[in-house]
């Protein structure tokens, strides 16, 4: 199940061996909707390689300034704490497989 980040906890959240893909959305945004149930279903079906943390722009402004997030959803991918892709836009659950697998 993804982890909610916070401008307090999003640091430690990003602190995995697996990779983590941060979701940046809001309840308002209508991809973000179509997009959020394809992440928890990859989510729960790649649980041994991925791990998914939301982040509602809303609720935590500093993160979403931080990685100058312009339009939503925006998917960060971090590798060792590290950024090493990001998305922008609802897409297919393939597209999205397809990324994460190059990113793992």
């Amino acid at each position: 199940m993804a982890m909610i980040a916070t401008n307090t906890n999003f640091d430690g959240l990003l602190e995995s061996e697996k990779l983590v893909i941060v979701d940046f959305w809001a309840t308002w945004c209508g991809p973000c909707r179509m997009l959020s149930p394809l992440l928890d279903e990859v989510e729960e079906e790649m649980a041994d390689k991925i791990t998914v943390v939301k982040v509602n722009v809303d609720d935590a402004d500093e993160i979403a300034m931080r990685y100058r997030i312009m339009s939503i959803p925006t998917l960060l991918f971090f590798k060792n704490g590290a950024l090493v892709d990001r998305t922008v836009g609802a897409m297919p659950k393939s597209t999205l497989v397809d990324k994460i697998q190059a990113n793992l």
